[in-house]
């Protein structure tokens, strides 16, 4: 039921908080008067602003930082013995009701919790359901003064800490969006190397190759840096154009709503007034069965004509309203698909010229590789042929040991190297190419699966309001003949 905003489990036999996480859009939650031990397994509902853990074995605060949205906090007849974790409700700036009386922390005849919790959780206004004056809040940072300058030692430092950690997660997915992440720097360079022991080796032959391969280095962050700086320009661009999208979706969707809404306020004052009428003919009618008269008499039948021609008029009423409504429905939904078929072609078209810049960016890649394995060559032919002629061996690496008697083999080498460092080069270009492929089309499948979703649910709301208005018609006559039973009674 993911769509439950409230339950209540209460006086059960409850040992373990589980299989609620997925309840998601709950707002209340009543545990209490059960027998669970650890507050767990309700990170995730994280629209709770009433949580009941009164009257259990619980002898632990945690688990409920991420309930911000949070009002009213009930853990008391518990097994807390600690003020550790209630420092973290500094977090929940929604919090305003706590209740911890009846655990062992509040009996202590040495602390006093309601001056504790005054003084250490500003925002919250009712502790064990009685106002925190400010009196209390005074009287509670001069008792507990020191507690209080550590928690906001360690507050400032967390806080700190959230802010960095969600701007590198806020940067982390912005690069992820824009295909150019590991491009910002000298990664693309680092990962050439990666299993090749022996080309890298060549870098160790001298000066020459040291110079060659730092300006390698160099030369491939240049074109890195602009792919970087490209992706972060086309995102901004994307964002823009999927937001304003967007944007129209959600004034769309409140603009057929509200005039939904026109036509339904409409018809539920015409039904009070159709109500009214029946209900007039059937009291009538029922009176005059009761009191004995004939109902197949001229003026019992003319008010069953009554009813009748009411009830023919109210379903014609309901089936102007139906149409009305699904017409609305159906030219929202028609509206929806052609908007979002118009804005794939619009970011399709975007991510082409995204795409046709970077593989040019990608081909200077791939020749800066190529001239970086020519001057290789010339350089270690070189250094093979000097070493050769002076019959020094003694600073030559390992790894290319071999080649001062097979010249081929440095050839071979360079050239295995090359093809290598551009295999690697493809393989970053085809991954960027798959995801921004990948992006459009599961960016659509949800825009389309979402609106699918959101039209069938609104054809059954629409069937389901108006099937229950024409039943609440057909039952009228039993309500009012159990009325009148019961004032006869």
């Amino acid at each position: 039921m993911p769509n439950l905003t409230k339950l209540s489990l209460n006086c059960n036999k409850i040992e373990v908080i589980e299989h609620i996480d997925m309840l998601t859009a709950l707002k209340e939650l009543d545990l209490s008067f059960n027998y669970i031990e650890r507050i767990e397994n309700i990170e995730k509902l994280i629209n709770l602003e009433v949580l009941s853990l009164f009257n259990n074995q619980i002898t632990q605060i945690q688990n409920l930082d991420t309930l911000e949205k949070l009002v009213i906090l009930s853990l008391g007849n518990n097994k807390i013995g600690s003020t550790k974790g209630i420092e973290r409700f500094r977090f929940l700036k929604d919090l305003r009701v706590l209740n911890l009386q009846g655990n062992p922390i509040s009996r202590s005849a040495r602390f006093q919790m309601d001056l504790y919790v005054a003084a250490v959780l500003p925002d919250v206004k009712y502790y064990e359901y009685k106002t925190v004056t400010e009196e209390m809040r005074h009287k509670g940072r001069e008792k507990y003064y020191r507690e209080l300058r550590e928690i906001e030692a360690n507050e400032e430092k967390e806080i700190l800490a959230r802010a960095a950690k969600a701007k590198e997660e806020y940067d982390e997915k912005r690069l992820a969006s824009s295909f150019v992440e590991y491009l910002n720097e000298h990664q693309l360079y680092e990962s050439l190397w990666k299993g090749d022991e022996d080309g890298y080796a060549l870098l160790r032959i001298g000066q020459p190759a040291t110079d060659l391969a730092e300006e390698y280095d160099n030369d491939m962050y240049d074109v890195t840096q602009e792919i970087y700086k490209y992706g972060l320009e086309r995102f901004e661009e994307r964002e823009l154009e999927i937001n304003e999208f967007k944007e129209n979706l959600e004034e769309g969707q409140l603009l057929i709503q509200q005039m939904g809404q026109e036509v339904i306020e409409e018809f539920l004052r015409h039904k009070e007034l159709v109500f009214e009428r029946a209900t007039a003919v059937l009291k009538a009618l029922e009176l005059r069965t009761l009191h004995g008269e004939d109902e197949e008499s001229p003026e019992s039948l003319e008010l069953v004509d009554q009813f009748d021609k009411i009830t023919m008029q109210f379903d014609d009423t309901i089936n102007d309203v139906w149409q009305q409504l699904m017409s609305q429905e159906l030219h929202l939904h028609e509206s929806i698909e052609e908007s979002t078929v118009n804005f794939q072609r619009r970011i399709q078209e975007m991510m082409a010229k995204f795409v046709e810049q970077v593989q040019t960016y990608f081909g200077q890649l791939r020749d800066i590789a190529i001239h970086f394995s020519e001057n290789m060559s010339e350089v270690s032919t070189h250094y093979i042929n000097t070493k050769l002629a002076l019959q020094d061996f003694e600073d030559v690496p390992p790894e290319l040991l071999h080649c001062m008697e097979d010249r081929e083999a440095i050839l071979n080498l360079i050239a295995g190297m090359k093809d290598a460092h551009i295999q690697r080069i493809d393989e970053r270009e085809d991954r960027l190419m798959v995801r921004s492929r990948d992006f459009i089309e599961n960016m659509i499948d949800e825009l389309n699966n979402a609106e699918l979703e959101r039209n069938r649910a609104k054809i059954l709301e629409i069937n389901s309001f108006l099937e229950l208005m024409s039943e609440s018609l057909a039952s009228l006559h039993t309500e009012i003949r159990e009325a009148i039973m019961n004032d006869e009674a």
